[in-house]
């Protein structure tokens, strides 16, 4: 089966070690709330305003999910240290998306992905068969990766931390790009054919289910 995606609009962001401007300030006004979001929150709701999401669905993907608070747990636990309890709340993997719907009030569905490096193409394939109700739809997909020492194990992605949004509808027009997992920038391979249809610019993405 195979469903033709139009992209309303879309969105790539990414950095090295970090993402730099993500306007947090403006869009969480409230020091307390800003203070508990994590680095994927940040990026999720940068995307989100760009893209102009107001009450839509979305489907939201991350491979490793949180891993700074992971980290942080970690290393709490080998140093025989109390755990933070916002790290703990921060440790699982809508943690992202949970803020973002908290701050836009959206009630609407929202679908958490992550199934290693298919992740993109697996929220791909999820955003398709929802868009067959006719509504627009969100998909947005994270990774944050800097954390302390991330050097000494990672040898295939130049870019630590990645965001990358689309706003789609089902449509029955001509698919100008197929999916492509080409990565020649050594981003994360879980985002990369969502990466794609961003970096072209794709306006209806051909989904075979």
């Amino acid at each position: 089966m195979k469903i033709n995606l139009e992209v309303l609009d879309s969105l790539l962001v990414y950095g090295t070690t970090a993402i730099e401007e993500l306007n947090t300030k403006e869009l969480v006004p409230k020091m307390v709330t800003r203070r508990r979001l994590t680095r994927a929150a940040k990026i999720a709701i940068y995307l989100a305003d760009q893209i102009s999401l107001k009450s839509e669905r979305i489907v939201y993907g991350s491979s490793f999910g949180e891993i700074p608070a992971i980290a942080t747990i970690l290393n709490s636990l080998s140093s025989k240290e109390q755990i933070s309890p916002t790290v703990f709340q921060n440790s699982v993997y809508n943690t992202a998306i949970s803020y973002l719907s908290m701050l836009n009030s959206n009630k609407g569905e929202i679908m958490t992905i992550s199934s290693g490096d298919s992740t993109s193409l697996n929220i791909l394939k999820a955003g398709a068969i929802k868009a067959l109700d006719g509504d627009t739809l969100a998909l947005i997909a994270t990774e944050t990766l800097n954390v302390e020492n991330i050097e000494q194990v990672n040898s295939c992605v130049d870019f630590l931390e990645v965001g990358v949004a689309l706003k789609v509808r089902v449509t029955t027009k001509e698919a100008t790009h197929k999916l492509s997992s080409s990565n020649s920038q050594k981003f994360p391979s879980s985002l990369i054919e969502m990466i794609n249809i961003a970096k072209d610019k794709a306006q209806v993405v051909e989904i075979t289910l």
